[in-house]
């Protein structure tokens, strides 16, 4: 199968290329960082797999057009489209867990009072349309043999983390999108589902998970203290979810559903 990943360039979405390149699969990887894509799709061949790196900007319909275009010339048909990218940004994030008035004061600090508009817009964007125009671009080679759409929502779907607003709206944004989605092109055989990763240590939240010693911040002490399994996932632990929805025989019927990896977090009350 020509299978496209977008934000393929990072560490789970580079992870899944790799893995679906292994399974004998044509890899068409894209980000916005292309550098970054490049060195993965390069690896990949080296190991006699199938692939191509494609400089993309998820928030650009012509350059996204592009994108199509080249993988078309290169590996045919999209038949599964894995739309990975997303991510946060500082200015859509407040500095403390809960309102501080002491915050107001300090002009170091970003009270919810301070969220920029942009910033948060700029959240919103990468995550939702940022999935939404791919499928624009390239679901439109599945209609009429049908596909598979894979969306990367998070366990800030379900219950929104503190600090993180912006990102929290823009993934459960994500997940209702898919079960609109999976309505909307069920009479074309198009499935449609996504994963929702509990907590993984990625190259966009490092920072926050370990101090630059290495050592774990208070905040990865208080994630992995609500993770029952006591730890962050490894991004190879992903695959097992996606290669059972893209697989027609073992998911045929299964559309419009997310499936949380996340080591029990979303089953722990607390207590």
């Amino acid at each position: 199968m020509t299978i496209v990943i977008t934000g393929a360039g990072g560490v789970l979405c580079g992870a899944f290329a790799r893995a679906l390149a292994e399974d004998g699969h044509k890899v068409a990887l894209l980000d916005l960082n292309l550098e970054a894509a490049e060195a993965i799709a390069a690896e990949i061949r080296e190991k006699g797999g199938e692939a191509i790196a494609v400089k993309a900007n998820v928030l650009d319909k012509d350059n996204l057009a592009e994108a199509h275009e080249t993988v078309l010339k290169t590996f045919g048909k999209c038949e599964v489209l894995i739309n990975g990218a997303g991510g946060n940004n500082p200015k859509g994030t407040t500095t403390s867990e809960y309102f501080n008035k002491a915050d107001l004061l300090d002009e170091n600090a970003r009270s919810f009072f301070d969220l920029d508009k942009d910033g948060v817009s700029f959240v919103f964007n990468l995550n939702f349309l940022g999935t939404l125009l791919p499928t624009q671009a390239f679901a439109q080679d599945m209609l009429e043999t049908g596909g598979c759409i894979v969306n990367i929502s998070s366990m800030n779907a379900y219950t929104p983390l503190t600090k993180i607003p912006a990102y929290s709206g823009a993934k459960a944004a994500v997940t209702n999108f898919t079960q609109w989605l999976a309505v909307h092109f069920a009479n074309c055989n198009i499935r449609v589902n996504a994963i929702a990763p509990g907590f993984f240590a990625t190259n966009q939240n490092r920072a926050l998970l370990f101090n630059e010693d290495g050592t774990p911040t208070a905040r990865t002490h208080k994630i992995l203290s609500q993770t029952p399994m006591g730890r962050f996932g490894e991004p190879e632990e992903l695959l097992g979810t996606l290669r059972f929805l893209i697989d027609n025989d073992a998911a045929g019927f299964i559309t419009g559903i997310t499936v949380p990896v996340d080591g029990g977090f979303s089953a722990y009350s607390g207590v």
